[in-house]
């Protein structure tokens, strides 16, 4: 258990809190305002963040996709440069803030921001980025991983960055209160996989990290429990424990998987389906095919996150699942896709992208990913 830990982010937690960000904000700075599809226009966001920017210099630039696109976000450069920002603004979820991370990250390069992506260029100098988080289940607010789309060739990558890191984040969870049923419940489903691609892998006595883990665990298995009982209290801890989740503390010191993430972005380049729902497709079918290799850990999760008394991993599977079909998610990919290239479209880009033997002890080949999507059909 050997790690260096900083977290550079400051957080600013609560109701009213947006106000904040004209005093988080020099005042000299010129600042390029980054959003998504327009809903902070109707949900109040846009005019709390317009009131707080009223001494500063700031322009917008708005569209940028739910699974953001190199495309958008390589226009939002230009755009940036043209206006002469040098503090970038990102007002969103999770995909609004990573696109902010590439804007920051190619903002004073001359070759191709997708370079970033490839491992070809990393930056050496960006713009400060700050955030106004509007949905609650990347975490993306204090950690400093981006994940981005190349829409021409349905190729989604990421990237990480010291220079990724917002200086601030605003997370008011009354926000949260504007979002759909199918949002909230993506939520969810993300930051519990995020939370199980640090801990269900294999017995290394780093308690701190293992406890912590299945209170997030509990926590948001709770939370669906109530979904449909939601209040403020509700709404406050799934912003906080989505950003527990991935904010780097939890995977400190000890083995990571993420294998259930690498092919998840694969699923969502390829068709476009919510990120969290290839989560919530592929993580039971995984963990089932590795069944053997897991079973330490998820009966562990049994017992400390399900209070359950079982010998065989295959019953706390099928609790996951029922987690996530209580909140209507359907868990075949034929569900969203009848694409019958599909299982090799996805073992190319796996292999393009340099996942092969991939997972926390590189167990996960190609056979296995095979085994993997054709339980997930």
């Amino acid at each position: 258990m050997e790690f260096s830990y900083q977290n550079p982010t400051l957080i600013e937690f609560g109701k009213g809190k947006i106000a904040r960000i004209k005093d988080l904000i020099p005042k000299e700075k010129t600042i390029l305002m980054v959003y998504g599809g327009g809903s902070i226009k109707k949900n109040g966001v846009y005019d709390q963040v317009k009131e707080a920017l009223a001494g500063h210099t700031w322009f917008e630039f708005g569209g940028v996709e739910p699974n953001p696109t190199k495309e958008t976000l390589d226009k939002a450069v230009v755009f940036g440069r043209e206006k002469g920002a040098d503090y970038i603004l990102a007002v969103g979820g999770g995909s609004v803030l990573d696109g902010c991370k590439y804007i920051a990250n190619a903002y004073y390069y001359e070759g191709d921001g997708w370079d970033i992506l490839e491992g070809k260029y990393t930056a050496s100098q960006a713009p400060q980025i700050g955030a106004v988080l509007t949905l609650a289940a990347t975490g993306s607010e204090s950690n400093s991983g981006s994940v981005i789309t190349k829409a021409a060739t349905k190729e989604k990558r990421f990237f990480h960055s010291k220079l990724s890191y917002p200086q601030f984040c605003v997370l008011d969870p009354d926000v949260l209160k504007s979002l759909d049923e199918r949002q909230l419940a993506n939520g969810i489903i993300d930051s519990f996989v995020h939370t199980c691609e640090q801990y269900l892998t294999y017995s290394h006595g780093a308690m701190a990290q293992d406890y912590y883990s299945e209170g997030i665990l509990k926590a948001l298995a709770g939370l669906a429990q109530t979904f449909d009982k939601r209040d403020d209290l509700w709404y406050a801890n799934l912003m906080w424990l989505a950003n527990q989740a991935l904010n780097g503390l939890i995977g400190l010191g000890v083995p990571q998987d993420w294998a259930t993430h690498y092919i998840g972005h694969e699923l969502s380049g390829l068709y476009g389906i919510d990120h969290a729902r290839t989560l919530a497709i592929i993580q039971p079918n995984l963990l089932r095919v590795l069944a053997d290799d897991k079973k330490e850990k998820l009966l562990q999760m049994g017992k400390n996150v399900f209070y359950m008394d079982v010998k065989d991993p295959e019953e706390v599977i099928k609790k996951i699942e029922e987690l996530y079909s209580s909140l209507h998610v359907k868990l075949k990919l034929s569900s969203y896709t009848d694409d019958k290239e599909l299982q090799s479209k996805v073992l190319f880009l796996l292999e393009k992208h340099g996942f092969v033997d991939f997972g926390d002890r590189g167990l996960v080949s190609k056979e296995v990913v095979e085994k993997i999507l054709d339980m997930s059909l």
